[in-house]
């Protein structure tokens, strides 16, 4: 007892090293057991992909392929980690042939998706940025056609990953999210996301599954991490200083633009059975003598505006995915020089040219590029990617209602 009221004794003579060292039991405890947590959701995930390795197929069958796409430098270089831990085991325990390809400097996974050879399944370990690349040097091939038929999988590894907060559920524990985006490439739910296809005077076209932004709110935006030392005012600061550095905060623009159109009917999956010789004979004459006939062509509807704004962007729906429409378009938002921001115009487009100067740069999947005049084309519905199933019953519940 009189050991017990000495020790007492102590920790009340001493209290800030008794305070400081509760503290740091409590944080060291806290660490432990959200390590632990981590462990029990990486067994759990290892085991349901299991139950898909174990599944038998016919011999005559190979097995699935997957390339994956790695990008070690996302995360501020973390991203090599988060997968080896996280990612890794669940796709070598689900039965799929896997090949890891690590980049290692920017527009290099542009340059490997030329040389890809057939694949099943594609899957990108990421940012923005990652995502970006694979998906240009995809539609960038000969034979994109073929190619944007392959599922592709996002596993969430970037500092902003766009697109995971259409197709998986929100998590504040970065290892539960990057499970869930592993998982729901096993189950195989797919959805269609629209693809806008940006392309200047002289490069080749540059592909994006977000959106286009050009204006000083991007710019600001872009400054943001310049001012860390300001802690939660590094935002405010950002936008504060890039005011008294250009004023009048304005840029002019130049748009043409088509209307919403109604989407064309979807091709069968099944090839139809070869109709009959006489049959072919009709339609082939049909065709020939069809050709003769000169037929009007119906000069597309271009509307042109001229604006001038401080903060212009052009973006796909794929944050707000619905399954059920039956036009395709993308949105273009002007936020008007004599408004605070928040009060814009929307228009929704297809198709658009925009030609504006040279001040400035665009920000295409939070990725930066330089400037220019660029003609904007939405490819609708172009790439299919895995998606949690929850999210894809979410996506069709809120259509229906």
């Amino acid at each position: 007892m009189a050991r017990a009221v000495k020790v007492l004794t102590t920790l009340r003579n001493h209290w800030k090293k008794t305070t400081f060292g509760v503290c740091l039991l409590s944080w060291g405890g806290n660490w432990l057991y959200g390590k632990h947590c981590d462990n029990l959701l990486r067994r759990a995930a290892c085991q349901e992909a299991q139950a898909f390795g174990n599944q038998l197929i016919p011999s005559s069958m190979p097995l699935k392929k997957a390339t994956v796409f790695l990008n070690p430098a996302a995360c501020k270089g973390k991203a090599r980690n988060l997968f080896e831990k996280n990612a890794a085991p669940i796709l070598h325990l689900s039965g799929l042939d896997v090949t890891v390809v690590k980049t290692d400097y920017e527009g290099q996974a542009k340059k490997l998706l030329e040389l890809m050879e057939n694949t099943d399944l594609i899957i990108i370990a990421g940012g923005d940025g990652t995502v970006q690349e694979v998906i240009t040097g995809l539609l960038r091939r000969a034979d994109e056609a073929a190619f944007s038929k392959i599922p592709i999988g996002f596993i969430p590894l970037g500092k902003t990953c766009t697109l995971s907060h259409t197709l998986y559920p929100e998590s504040t524990n970065k290892v539960q999210h990057i499970i869930n985006a592993t998982l729901a490439i096993l189950k195989g739910e797919t959805v269609p996301l629209d693809v806008l296809q940006i392309k200047g005077e002289k490069e080749q076209p540059v592909f994006a599954v977000t959106g286009l932004r050009w204006g000083s709110y991007r710019d600001a935006g872009v400054k943001v991490s310049k001012y860390w030392y300001l802690g939660p005012l590094k935002t405010k600061a950002a936008h504060f200083f890039s005011t008294f550095k250009e004023w009048p905060q304005k840029h002019q623009a130049a748009l043409m633009y088509l209307g919403p159109t109604e989407r064309p009917p979807e091709e069968p999956e099944e090839k139809p059975s070869r109709p009959p010789l006489y049959v072919r004979l009709y339609r082939r004459l049909w065709l020939y003598w069809s050709s003769q006939i000169p037929q009007e062509v119906t000069p597309e509807d271009w509307e042109e505006l001229k604006l001038s704004t401080i903060e212009l962007s052009i973006a796909t729906r794929n944050r707000q995915l619905d399954l059920t429409r039956t036009e395709d378009f993308m949105d273009i938002c002007i936020e008007a020089d004599t408004v605070s921001k928040g009060q814009f115009c929307l228009t929704l487009i297809s198709t658009v040219i925009c030609t504006q100067g040279t001040e400035g740069s665009f920000g295409i999947d939070n990725e930066e590029y330089e400037a220019m005049p660029v003609e904007v084309k939405l490819l609708p519905r172009k790439l299919r990617f895995f998606c949690d199933p929850r999210m894809r019953e979410q996506m069709l519940h809120a259509a229906v209602q």
